[in-house]
């Protein structure tokens, strides 16, 4: 019945939004199917129904995490920039400051990544999210590249790089969030970067 299923539907999103908040204060340690439904106000016995055991609730999660840490297309105002270099750093600006707004996001992801040495499937589901995530920077970065054959490497080095900045600051900003400056960094990124707008 199409009802049954869209109520289903809404109660699993309901649940996943409880996984992902109890996440991102607690941790993935932290993740319960009790602190889950206790933030869902469910029983813990529905909680169980949409998601059979804890570690099926943890990879719908890692799902979650993955779509609101790594982007999967293009905003139109990035679109928008005319030159691809410009468009570059328009892109790791805007990256940088949505991935600072919470860098519980990065910690999830990396916690995740650990978790991965030893699981292959949240090994392999981190492993497609980044590479769809490097594949938005790399078509830009092919613009970029060709403007200046050679001379700035192949694109997917020159996304691999940008990718390294972005992810990289909120993971500075968890090591030491207070003695980070984001407009030292911003800035610094945006020399790094201006270079290729220049180029461009």
């Amino acid at each position: 019945m199409p009802g049954q299923k869209a109520a289903e539907a809404t109660r699993r999103e309901q649940i996943l939004k409880a996984a992902y908040h109890v996440a991102l204060h607690r941790g993935i340690d932290g993740l319960t199917v009790r602190a889950v439904a206790a933030k869902a106000k469910l029983s813990h016995g529905l909680v169980l129904f949409h998601f059979n055991r804890k570690d099926q609730l943890g990879l719908a999660l890692l799902d979650r995490v993955l779509a609101t840490t790594v982007l999967a297309d293009i905003a139109e105002s990035v679109r928008s920039v005319a030159n691809p270099g410009e468009r570059l750093q328009t892109l790791c600006r805007l990256e940088m400051a949505r991935l600072l707004k919470d860098p519980r996001r990065i910690r999830l992801l990396l916690e995740y990544w650990a978790r991965g040495a030893h699981n292959a499937v949240i090994r392999e589901k981190i492993s497609a999210g980044l590479e769809r995530y490097r594949s938005i920077f790399r078509k830009i970065a092919e613009e970029v590249a060709s403007a200046r054959v050679g001379a700035l490497g192949t694109p997917a080095g020159l996304a691999a790089v940008a990718v390294s900045l972005i992810l990289g600051f909120p993971v500075q900003a968890i090591i030491d969030p207070h003695h980070l400056d984001a407009e030292e960094y911003l800035a610094a990124v945006q020399r790094i970067l201006g270079y290729f707008a220049k180029a461009a």
